[in-house]
């Protein structure tokens, strides 16, 4: 028999509440909002706001669209992280892969104490984020971190960023060529990026400038002119002021100025999740498709051969 691995990856994910019900999304945004990576505000102010009035008004409005989603396995972002896990699994024969969630389940310390138990000596942990922030990448750091101190003996590495990856760059330019030849091409291209408030980029946080070398690097690879894509950032919540261009008002401008046809892309997520499927290519479509123009979305990389392949390629050269 072959030997047992010694070397682990875990392939790390946001999170998704477990059901499309209002209960199980207030117990997921309780526990993601409740992050300070993720909501920096003070938390004698910010936790009886939480829990006192955003989380019961939205719990019931995202479960809703959540419903819109929801695929027979699960939630889409489980169903194909799991999906990509495999594909990993499959890509990596000498190693264990295994995948996990920063929130909701299944939850990123048990995953690690799994791995541990079973005698893994080394871990390599890739978030699922592309571009690296504090408020994503940086909060899995936080968690393995921790987890490091109890478990001395155990060697675990972290993979920071690929979001100039040369093998990942051609896996995205590629799903977007298979998707023009079969489904023909739009006027422009545009880059949808998950946003964050402009206060933690002038924190330092270096997310934009690694989303705009995501989509550059893409675009180059497509061989577009600087006049056929351009590049915004979605999913805004509260009132302050997040990373611009918007995204939806991008598109609106767009279609205002005489574009019938966009397509959209969203190179930050790794796989499909509520803000590509319900956000994007339903919302978006529907206010863009108001003012006269058709919105084309193309999906995630999910669990393709290509994408596993390219991360694959990450995780080795850790």
């Amino acid at each position: 028999m072959p030997d047992a691995p010694n070397t682990a990856l875990l392939a790390v994910n946001l999170g998704t509440p477990e059901a499309p019900t209002p209960q199980a999304v207030r117990r997921y945004l309780a526990e993601f909002l409740g992050d300070p990576r993720v909501v920096s505000i003070p938390r004698w102010l910010w936790k009886p706001l939480l829990h006192g009035v955003i989380l019961p008004l939205r719990g019931p409005r995202s479960a809703e669209k959540y419903a819109q989603v929801w695929l027979p396995g699960g939630s889409p972002l489980a169903v194909y992280t799991a999906g990509l896990a495999s594909a990993l699994q499959a890509a990596l024969p000498a190693w264990r892969v295994d995948w996990a969630m920063r929130y909701g389940e299944p939850a990123l310390l048990r995953a690690l104490d799994r791995l541990c138990d079973a005698g893994i000596g080394r871990i390599v942990v890739l978030p699922l984020y592309p571009q690296y922030s504090t408020t994503t990448t940086a909060s899995v750091q936080d968690v393995v971190d921790a987890w490091r101190q109890r478990h001395p003996d155990v060697r675990v590495e972290l993979i920071r960023d690929y979001a100039e990856d040369p093998a990942w760059v051609e896996a995205v330019a590629a799903s977007i060529r298979a998707y023009w030849e079969a489904n023909g091409r739009g006027e422009q291209l545009m880059f949808s990026f998950h946003g964050l408030p402009q206060r933690v980029a002038d924190g330092g946080d270096p997310y934009p400038q690694r989303c705009e070398a995501s989509a550059r690097a893409i675009a180059a690879a497509l061989g577009l002119g600087e006049d056929e894509w351009r590049m915004g950032y979605q999913s805004r919540f509260g009132r302050e002021r997040w990373l611009q261009p918007y995204a939806e008002p991008t598109l609106w401008a767009m279609a205002e100025a005489g574009v019938r046809r966009i397509d959209v892309v969203c190179p930050g997520f790794a796989t499909d999740c509520l803000e590509t499927l319900e956000e994007v290519a339903m919302g978006f479509a529907h206010t863009l498709a108001e003012r006269g123009a058709e919105l084309h979305y193309i999906p995630c990389l999910n669990a393709s051969p290509a994408h596993a392949a390219a991360l694959a390629g990450v995780a080795a050269r850790a």
